[in-house]
């Protein structure tokens, strides 16, 4: 679980940037001596949706999507997870919107979706992963942060350095389309052979939810600013936005914090579906959360690739 510093995002370094710059470089390095099995599999293609910024750039969104395109064709597909006890949120958002196999290691996730006479493999996340061949390697940005400040960890945002884009086949640009002009004669710099792909989030579930109330919003994801983004975009009126570390585990005192402050100010509380997935049954009541829908520009040249 992390929370993200905010000058990881700033364009123009700072103090913290100089100071970590040393250990990025280390991490680099060790970074270009991984090696692995590079195992490959026959009678599954297998993808990863992945990325190099930390957290936020909706790689679970579009596992999830491409598997429910490809399982509508009557294509059999799987969104494969290595299985972390920190994640269990996405496990189970995968788990109720499509087919998951998590495992303790990706070669068993591969090998189970196999012995289920699986046809497309489908990994969230996993890209650094060397002991896997990848047939189709998708990296993964939101449009609202891009690269950040362009550094490796702990300097900046990155896994990898931002050349690694050379060895993938598609960058997918999640979020509002505010520099994606720019971002993409940067990616096409390093990879003239990439194809680029853009999508957006649309809420399914607005009809339920009334937005001339004024709301508290709350949540524990590798972007808080996209999920504030959406709800404004949406005309939702918030009062007070509260923001958790990726994947933090809520406690009970702090979600009853949470829901005396609304009912202090008179509002309503709102959040992610995968924070929701995350908070004790008992303690669901009053809160709201909403669905995002993953719509892709261009879905039938998408999916070309992807078959």
């Amino acid at each position: 679980m992390i929370k993200k510093p905010k000058f990881w995002d700033q364009k123009k370094p700072n103090f913290f940037t100089y100071l970590l710059t040393p250990v990025s470089k280390i991490v680099s390095f060790f970074n270009t001596l991984k090696k692995g099995e590079n195992l490959e599999f026959s009678g599954i293609k297998v993808i990863c949706v992945g990325n190099i910024y930390i957290g936020g750039t909706g790689k679970t969104p579009l596992s999830i999507k491409i598997s429910q395109l490809l399982n509508k064709k009557n294509l059999k597909a799987s969104v494969l997870k290595k299985f972390y006890n920190e994640q269990n949120d996405e496990q189970i958002l995968i788990k109720n919107k499509t087919n998951l196999i998590s495992k303790k290691n990706r070669k068993t996730c591969i090998e189970n979706a196999i012995n289920n006479k699986f046809k497309y493999a489908i990994f969230d996340d996993g890209l650094q992963d060397k002991s896997i061949k990848y047939d189709l390697k998708i990296c993964c940005f939101s449009s609202n942060n891009w690269i950040g400040n362009g550094n490796v960890i702990p300097a900046g945002p990155l896994r990898e350095k931002i050349t690694s884009l050379k060895n993938f086949d598609i960058v997918f640009l999640n979020g509002p389309d505010i520099n994606n002009k720019e971002i993409k004669k940067e990616i096409m710099k390093i990879n003239r052979n990439i194809e680029i792909f853009e999508g957006s989030y649309k809420p399914k579930n607005l009809n339920k939810l009334d937005n001339s109330q004024n709301y508290i919003a709350f949540s524990g994801i590798g972007n808080p600013e996209n999920f504030n983004f959406t709800l404004r975009e949406n005309n939702f009126k918030i009062l007070k936005y509260f923001s958790f570390p990726d994947h933090y585990n809520y406690k009970n005192n702090e979600l009853k914090n949470i829901k005396r402050f609304a009912s202090k100010n008179n509002s309503k509380i709102i959040t992610t579906e995968k924070d929701y997935l995350r908070i004790n049954k008992e303690l669901r009541s009053d809160i709201n959360y909403i669905e995002m829908d993953l719509e892709i520009n261009d879905e039938n040249k998408f999916l070309n690739l992807i078959f």
